[in-house]
């Protein structure tokens, strides 16, 4: 599994990460097979949130008697984001992952409370060491600038936003301000939200075709895409200990740049939207 400096936190975070949203849905002991088996491939970036149910709670279990193995990270939801909130928001997530700290914690998009609130509540999880770093997720390129005025330059961790294939917004704007900030790009919802391309489309077509070439699954080569730039990784779902070793295998595969072309005329990225997706 290929890692990369996360930011400026310096810690190197593996190119694929696991993601958890609905985690708790389905089978709790298949949920935590997928999640053991992506630490044993590498996956060591595991991204939860408050508002992932009782993500958490698995995530707990599945991570018991490793977690120094894990480059653990959960979100704060915008309605608990007042400075009291925050560490309220933090001290429950770290009781419910069964941890003493988070590697990076986040505010899981903007909401009423001032920046200046959450800022300072982040810094002050730091000092007390139930936070290494903090960040936030689906800040556009004008929220980014807000929060760099708050923070000062070198505090923000990460931007966590949606990207896939068929959503590549954030290529416009945010991947190269992160880029010059020195912010780690964290890519939610990299398959599409039940939205995969079709291998009967002309761009999934393209997929399968490169796919093929390289003895590889057409998921494993849309992560390679997506991670292409040096400052962004991705959190793919398992459902299973299977798909978990699918998506683990996408962090030693490199694109040539002919397959990126392609992959780019395949699936354009359109213009510049009004405001940034979000799922």
């Amino acid at each position: 599994m290929n890692t990369k400096p996360f930011g400026k936190t310096g810690a190197n975070v593996s190119v694929i990460g696991q993601g958890t949203w609905y985690l708790d849905h389905g089978d709790r002991k298949r949920a935590i097979a997928a999640l053991q088996r992506g630490l044993d491939l590498g996956m060591t970036h595991i991204d939860t949130a408050e508002m992932y149910g009782d993500a958490e709670l698995v995530i707990a279990d599945a991570i018991a008697g490793r977690r120094d193995e894990v480059f653990l990270v959960s979100k704060v939801l915008p309605s608990n984001a007042s400075r009291r909130g925050t560490i309220t928001a933090c001290e429950r997530s770290l009781k419910r992952l069964k941890t003493d700290r988070l590697d990076c914690y986040l505010l899981h998009w903007r909401g009423s409370y001032p920046l200046e609130d959450t800022v300072a509540a982040f810094e002050e999880l730091v000092t007390s060491g139930k936070i290494k770093s903090w960040g936030v997720s689906n800040f556009d390129a004008d929220d980014l600038d807000d929060i760099l005025d708050v923070s000062g330059a070198g505090r923000i961790a990460c931007n966590q936003v949606l990207y896939h294939l068929k959503e590549r917004a954030i290529e416009h704007a945010v991947i190269p301000w992160c880029e010059q900030h020195g912010v780690a790009v964290v890519a939610y919802s990299p398959f599409g939200h039940d939205d995969f391309p079709d291998a009967r489309s002309k761009g999934g077509a393209v997929l399968a075709r490169i796919a093929e070439a390289r003895r590889a699954t057409p998921r494993q080569v849309a992560l390679s895409f997506l991670t292409r730039v040096t400052t962004v990784f991705a959190i793919p779902k398992a459902s299973s200990a299977e798909h978990a070793g699918e998506n683990a295998a996408a962090g030693d595969l490199v694109l040539t740049k002919e397959e990126i072309s392609a992959l780019d005329a395949a699936f354009p990225r359109g213009p510049k939207p009004r405001s940034l997706p979000m799922l």
